[in-house]
């Protein structure tokens, strides 16, 4: 993992500081700093955010531009330092009063100013509930539970137990007549889950009902893991995408082991197959610490070159190898 994290932060991406490719991968970062011994990771998250001034990104209502916060919060549940999380409180609460509800079709020029799209379940659900955690303010938690039960009421397909990408895939189909299901896709929404069910109060009349997906979805990936380890960009079309997928296997993985850490899974169902996936993503570590095999930006299953790598396909792997590293017994250090 520290290999990893090292040749990130050594090798930069040239995205936004503030945008969702890199803070999907400060998610990963923020874990790996919670298990090491080093400060590396930590110093790293606290000069970006110091950086970035601390701020969301800049599109009010975009998911995305909101999942940097989650960085900024768990910095702020370190710290306590009120100016960490002042911008991101300015941000939600101006939308909590100028909210931007109605449907959820993937069309026209406001299409992003809802959770209208799978992957949005990662970048914004997970921010609002820390702001809830670092705040106390009882309407963070209700907007992020009413808003995740509309997503899912419209893109998860209660037959399949996975989600669609947007409305725009509903009637696709797959050369071999199955659905379109990508595999990133639905592995930012059961990482969504795992940061969302870390902070869901444990008695909370939502949380039986965020369990019960989380449990339906990983019945229904475990099937879909391929021989290798990794699931590929296409979860029922595997033959037309024979490429390994680091960033959908990282997540999976993540959420496995998490699963079984937290007593959601049986360890006799879950373990196997996240041993067996993060066996699978050391596999993309090159010598010098490139994680590889991930594919790049899109929303739906594409072929690609093997030697791509993206930030949020590290922050998968970090996130994995956290919980694998808890699943064998290793404790967080204390900070």
């Amino acid at each position: 993992m520290e290999r990893v994290a090292d040749w990130q932060l050594a090798n930069p991406a040239k995205y936004q500081a503030d945008g969702w490719v890199q803070a999907a991968g400060y998610t990963g970062m923020m874990a790996l700093a919670d298990v090491s011994a080093s400060p590396r990771f930590h110093d790293a998250m606290m000069r970006m955010a110091a950086g970035n001034g601390w701020k969301p990104a800049r599109r009010i209502y975009h998911a995305d531009d909101h999942c940097v916060t989650q960085t900024y919060l768990e910095l702020y549940f370190r710290h306590r330092d009120p100016a960490m999380i002042a911008p991101t409180i300015e941000r939600f609460d101006y939308i909590l009063a100028h909210p931007k509800d109605g449907h959820l079709e993937f069309v026209g020029g406001d299409k992003n100013d809802r959770w209208a799209w799978c992957d949005s379940l990662y970048m914004a659900p997970p921010a609002w509930l820390r702001l809830y955690v670092a705040t106390g303010k009882q309407a963070y938690l209700d907007y992020m539970v009413e808003h995740w039960w509309q997503t899912s009421a419209y893109l998860y397909d209660k037959d399949e137990h996975l989600y669609f990408r947007d409305s725009t895939y509903f009637d696709k189909r797959e050369a071999n007549g199955k659905k379109v299901f990508w595999g990133r896709g639905n592995g930012w929404v059961v990482g969504g889950l795992v940061r969302v069910l870390q902070f869901l109060p444990a008695d909370h009349p939502a949380r039986p009902r965020f369990e019960q997906q989380f449990r339906e979805m990983i019945a229904r990936l475990i099937p879909l893991q391929q021989g290798d380890g990794c699931w590929r960009a296409s979860l029922l079309d595997p033959a037309s995408f024979p490429e390994k997928e680091e960033s959908g296997t990282g997540f999976f993985c993540y959420a496995l082991a998490w699963g079984v850490n937290h007593g959601l899974i049986e360890r006799a169902v879950g373990e196997p197959a996240a041993s067996k996936a993060w066996q699978a993503l050391v596999s993309c570590v090159q010598p010098d610490g490139k994680l590889i095999h991930v594919q790049p930006i899109g929303a739906d299953p594409k072929k690609f070159d093997e030697n791509a790598t993206e930030p949020y396909g590290v922050g998968a792997f970090l996130l994995a190898g956290s919980e694998i590293f808890r699943l064998g017994g290793g404790q967080p250090v204390a900070k």
